[in-house]
């Protein structure tokens, strides 16, 4: 069995946590590891294969890192331009395995879910695999416990189907988001699940029926893949092909379409973690129901979530309130609404604000920049840089930086000149200079940087060489002082 994760989202219902540069799936959100993690992990049994992972190409470095700190690695790594929903993805990933001669089982697993009982998990599995080995496509249903307004529904047919291995039901119908009124009769009816978005076909089956019902996805995807750029186990999706291929979901495509399709229960602790309420659900609480992190004073207040990440966040009589407190923003928010939040998170993307994109602390695959402070002609800025790891040699056009060395040692290329700094050394880089820095130690370098000029936006950087392969970025409609390096 292969399984194929899908880590491609953006997780806007958790911002201010969650940004589109580094979402949900790659954060700590209900344990030491990150959720995609912690998805990997849950699939380390015998039978199963290393994973296939789907990804926003501008998220590569983050994937890998995660995949290094498990010792694991993707049998494929599918880089997405961008996202074209769970359908295209799936598609990508079923011809590119019939491609190598393997029309084997596929599990489609987000990257994104919390699932707390293993052992159901894995019995989930076995009994999904006897359909699917008879060509059926499976959907895992979680039985719906409580009228849940945020996810979509399936009602299983109560006939029983020749066909079907026993413990899988056929799907009579699906329900998008309902209220709270449809969602109660549907809890009550006890004929209903949660669609868990985990799936389990063949990877010819799902082709055969994706063609028959969305002809145009499977076209755009197979002449998108044969397009794509391949370097080993890494593909490249041609953002021109695939710039045209339909914007849409494997329930929409083909599972509402199909006769194939059957419904297995997972009653193993399934959680999407898709709000901040889900937050507050898997965490463990107070004597008065209130989950915090960081530093953080909870004063007569009852069933609160107060996320803390450097400040001190004091709480006074509230109840069923969300706080979550970044650097750079804070949200708060009633429990009943943080479905909302995307709502907001789509009118700040209007008034194009960097604060969905990115935090001030920007990952980069040789370590990582926090914002200090900045004004009209300066910005300051925390760099760290990993062991043996380097930024591109790259020159600007309208600013002068200044380094210092906080810890590590630092080599700096200027111009023509190469050396060692030690710790509360500094150096120099003019406008117009060559350079590049690069940490030859064994512990991670920092350095405070402080740059002024005219512009400071992220594309005043020409990158000369780079190892990690990236292009020079191209000129924004808004600039930021955000400098991709």
């Amino acid at each position: 069995m292969i399984p194929v994760i899908l880590s491609g989202g953006s997780g806007s219902r958790l911002w201010p946590l969650s940004r589109k540069q580094f979402p949900k799936q790659f954060l700590a959100l209900t344990g030491d590891q990150t959720l995609f993690q912690q998805t990997l992990q849950r699939l380390d049994f015998e039978g199963m294969q290393p994973a296939v992972l789907v990804a926003n190409k501008e998220h590569r470095f983050i994937v890998q890192e995660q995949l290094d700190q498990l010792d694991l690695k993707a049998q494929m790594l599918l880089l997405e331009p961008f996202g074209r929903n769970t359908a295209p993805a799936v598609a990508m990933a079923a011809m590119q395995l019939l491609a190598e001669g393997r029309d084997e089982l596929m599990l489609v697993l987000p990257a994104d879910h919390v699932l707390a009982d293993q052992r159901a998990f894995e019995e989930a599995l076995a009994v999904a695999a006897t359909a699917a080995e008879k060509g059926e496509l499976v959907l895992f249903g979680v039985p719906a416990s409580k009228p849940e307004t945020g996810y979509g529904y399936i009602r299983a047919s109560q006939e029983e189907d020749a066909d079907l291995p026993q413990g899988v039901s056929r799907v009579a119908r699906f329900v998008e988001k309902p209220d709270a009124e449809r969602a109660a009769e549907y809890v009550a009816s006890g004929d209903y699940f949660w669609n868990s978005g985990m799936f389990m076909f063949r990877a010819s089956r799902f082709l055969d029926e994706l063609k028959r019902h969305d002809a145009d996805i499977y076209d755009n995807c197979l002449l998108a893949l044969e397009r794509s750029s391949h370097d080993g186990t890494q593909i490249d999706i041609d953002p021109a092909t695939f710039a045209c291929c339909p914007d849409n979901s494997i329930d929409y495509a083909v599972m509402e379409k199909t006769q194939r399709a059957c419904v297995v229960p997972l009653s193993a602790g399934w959680n999407d973690v898709g709000s901040w309420s889900s937050i507050w659900e898997v965490h463990d609480k107070d004597e008065h129901g209130n989950v915090t992190q960081g530093d953080v004073i909870v004063h007569d207040s009852r069933n609160c979530l107060v996320h803390g990440n450097g400040k001190l966040v004091s709480v006074i009589g509230l109840d069923d309130i969300v706080v979550v407190e970044t650097k750079d923003a804070m949200m708060v928010a009633h429990k009943d609404r943080v479905q909302d939040v995307k709502k907001l998170v789509n009118e700040l993307d209007a008034l194009d604000r960097p604060e969905t994109q990115n935090h001030c602390a920007v990952y980069r695959p040789w370590g990582s920049y926090d914002s200090v402070d900045m004004g009209g002609r300066f910005q300051v800025k925390h760099i760290t840089v990993k062991p043996g790891a380097q930024l591109s040699l790259q020159m600007h056009h309208h600013r002068a930086e200044h380094w210092i060395v906080v810890s590590g040692t630092a080599q700096v290329t200027c111009d023509d000149r190469t050396f060692l700094l030690t710790e509360n050394q500094s150096t120099y880089i003019p406008m117009t200079a060559v350079h590049r820095l690069s940490n030859p130690g064994k512990i991670p370098l920092e350095i405070i940087e402080v740059q002024s000029g005219s512009y400071l936006g992220e594309d005043d950087i020409e990158r000369l060489e780079d190892v990690y392969g990236r292009d020079t970025p191209q000129p924004t409609r808004v600039p930021t002082p955000a400098a991709t390096r």
